[in-house]
């Protein structure tokens, strides 16, 4: 599965070979969308596999959506089944690009970017722009930063006697070491 996932960025990716890349497999994204006075729902995938083209700025990232772990079983049986439906949609699937980007302009200093693209989840392609932190060091690339997406825009449905218990705002963050291909 893991080959499967590597294969699918590098196609995003085709037509620069030569290009400078920089890429993680233990890219970490995590989602959020707790609401006061309820359980806690927070879920998190250390295994989200991220391409980045240095000389581009183009970003690519996967993650296998029942790689996200929550805090109780119950919790993670019921996304993967009633609201990702894991078996139908098994991938969530980000390509974008890193406006502005100039590796040779990174430090060890965190410079804010914006990042634009889209994103597939639940069979439903999106835009979405995000504001990210990037600096350089040890010949690595480091990137954190979030974006809001609503579980409506993705068609997912959230049944009515839980809607009080679920955010209609998810936070996703995401936080990447990228190393040089």
């Amino acid at each position: 599965m893991k080959k499967l996932i590597v294969i699918s960025c590098t196609i995003l990716f085709s037509g620069i070979l030569s290009a400078q890349k920089y890429s993680s497999k233990s890219g970490k994204v995590t989602f959020e969308a707790s609401v006061p006075m309820f359980e806690d729902i927070f879920a998190q995938d250390d295994t989200n596999v991220v391409i980045l083209n240095a000389d581009t700025g183009d970003i690519a990232s996967v993650s296998m959506v029942k790689n996200f772990h929550f805090k109780t079983k119950l919790m993670e049986e019921h996304f993967n089944e009633n609201y990702a439906e894991t078996g139908k949609y098994p991938k969530s699937i980000f390509t974008g690009k890193i406006l502005n980007f100039d590796k040779s302009k990174l430090t060890a200093s965190p410079q804010k970017y914006t990042v634009q693209g889209k994103m597939n989840f639940h069979g439903v392609e999106r835009p979405v722009t995000s504001t990210a932190t990037l600096y350089a060091k040890d010949g690595k690339i480091f990137m954190q930063g979030g974006f809001v997406a609503r579980p409506a825009d993705y068609n997912v449905t959230i049944p009515k006697m839980v809607t009080k218990k679920i955010a209609e705002n998810v936070n996703v963050q995401y936080n990447y070491k990228l190393v040089k291909q």
